[in-house]
């Protein structure tokens, strides 16, 4: 519980404090096209296991809380697929909207992913919000969350 609880903090904090500085007018605003094609390219990245490519996409900040309930950083989420623990085969998402604050964008959809998580095949199906904030040096991948669709 106090790990969940831990989580909520920082998603909170990581969702209002960005928000707080789009309101003061300090960073550059965000488009629906350009936060779509940065989740495209996370999306590639993450099926093609290119880890150049994650660390630039991926914030230093990131916090990514999974349907399992399982919360990873930036370093984790990244080793558990260099590892080969988790294998992304095929990334779909559906039903998406996009939400635009500033230099924040929050995507909200539905995903279907056939993953491979330590040797066994898998399909997830799930609801989820993506935050991506615009900095200086491009778009970046913050937070995730997802609830698993029975």
């Amino acid at each position: 519980m106090q790990l969940f609880l831990k989580s909520i903090w920082v998603l909170l904090a990581l969702t209002f404090l960005p928000l707080a500085q789009a309101a003061d007018g300090s960073c550059s605003p965000i488009n629906r096209e350009e936060v779509l094609k940065a989740e495209d390219a996370r999306y590639a990245a993450q099926m093609g296991n290119d880890y150049a490519a994650l660390e630039k996409l991926f914030s230093s900040e990131l916090v990514y809380i999974h349907t399992s309930s399982v919360l990873d950083s930036k370093a984790s989420y990244i080793e558990s697929m260099h590892s080969g623990a988790v294998k992304y085969k095929v990334m779909r998402r559906s039903d998406v909207t996009v939400r635009n604050f500033g230099c924040i964008a929050i995507i909200n959809g539905v995903g279907d992913y056939d993953v491979r998580v330590k040797d066994n095949d898998i399909n997830v199906v799930l609801r989820f919000t993506s935050i991506w904030q615009k900095t200086n040096d491009g778009l970046q991948f913050v937070s995730w969350q997802s609830t698993r669709i029975p």
